[in-house]
């Protein structure tokens, strides 16, 4: 096969095998860390022969390492991706996602990190509803009370050990204050990857969170979305569960973050 030329005659053959490359390093997700020849060829379309010999390829130079016969990111893009992340800006990444976030759902969209038995607010793309329920950077909560605290406390075991050793707070009528339901309902965030509560810290007042982790798979913080009930029942949370996760899967990512096993 001649080698393709743009006009000035440079050889583009190198450009279109990087372009193979990054379609095959692609078809790993957070969801799918591990592909066999055959599923790597079925989510890039690429002939066998072709990924076969970049799969060895990639292997041979640690961008992929191979356990029998499946395959994963290899450990060396930790080193390479250690050095992009180490002045890397972190609201930089969560602010214009929950912007997206904001927009897709139409209420505010917040995230969370994890201070001892509270949990603070440090980034938020408002709702642009008149009706809203006021949330700000620095807005500090009981980690026991919301969607975004059960997400914190069922990936920080540290955190959730702290807390169901201590009595809890009763912000409403619906705030959990039962250790034993408090922890399964933290086992139960923890299976289905997600948190949903109405009414627990606000009357009136329903969330969806989701986990955002680090490199080291590491809990990082929780993306919420929240906003009256009235315009957020049970029902319109399930319905934006997907919606949600992706958001904080894409923070993940381009932190350079993996989901835990």
């Amino acid at each position: 096969m001649p080698e393709e030329r743009d006009s000035g005659g440079a050889a583009q053959r190198p450009l279109l095998v990087l372009g193979k490359i990054a379609e095959i390093l692609n078809a790993f997700t957070l969801s799918r860390p591990e592909l066999t020849l055959r599923e790597i060829q079925q989510s890039t379309g690429l002939p066998q022969s072709t990924v076969q010999r970049l799969v060895t390829n990639l292997v041979a130079h640690g961008f992929l390492d191979r356990a029998e016969d499946r395959f994963r990111i290899g450990v060396r893009m930790a080193y390479w991706g250690a050095a992009a992340g180490k002045d890397l800006d972190v609201l930089g990444v969560v602010n214009p996602v929950l912007k997206d976030l904001r927009d897709i759902t139409g209420e505010t969209a917040c995230f969370f990190r994890a201070e001892g038995t509270h949990r603070v607010c440090v980034a938020v793309a408002e709702t642009r509803h008149a009706l809203r329920r006021e949330v700000s950077v620095g807005s500090i909560a009981p980690i026991t009370v919301g969607s975004a605290g059960r997400v914190l406390l069922a990936w920080g075991p540290a955190s959730a050990e702290r807390a169901l050793a201590e009595e809890l707070p009763q912000l409403t009528e619906s705030t959990v204050t039962d250790r034993d339901e408090l922890a399964r309902l933290i086992k139960k965030t923890a299976a289905d990857g997600y948190a949903i509560t109405v009414g627990e810290r606000v009357d009136g007042a329903s969330g969806l969170a989701a986990p955002v982790f680090d490199a080291s798979a590491e809990l990082l913080g929780a993306v919420m979305v929240h906003g009256p009930t009235l315009r957020m029942p049970y029902e319109r949370c399930e319905a934006w569960v997907d919606v949600v996760i992706e958001h904080a899967e894409r923070i993940t990512r381009a932190l350079g973050g993996r989901l835990p096993r």
